[in-house]
């Protein structure tokens, strides 16, 4: 059964672009991450400042992996600057 994740984000005024760069800069070197099998960052059109990452891994072990790459750490100091509330992940599986 693979895990389903879903990310959102919302930047600070000035820094949606930012954003968007950081969470593009992500998809390569996730999906080639073990146990990655998808990961694709979406912005709300109505709304610049909010994203929403959807990624699937193939267990909750893999995503904890993910976190300790050195990709994601980069990152997750970069998001520490720019983003205006906490980052809501919603882990879903199905029945």
């Amino acid at each position: 059964m693979s895990l389903h994740v879903v990310a959102e984000l919302r930047a600070t005024e000035g820094h949606e672009d930012r954003l968007r760069t950081a969470l593009e800069s992500m998809i390569e070197p996730s999906l080639t991450e073990p146990g990655c099998l998808a990961y694709q960052p979406f912005a709300n059109p109505n709304d610049p400042a909010h994203m929403v990452v959807v990624e699937e891994w193939t267990s909750a072990e893999a995503l904890e992996e993910h976190f300790r790459t050195p990709h994601f750490e980069h990152v997750a100091g970069v998001l520490d600057g720019i983003l205006g509330e906490p980052m809501v992940i919603r882990r879903l599986v199905a029945e």
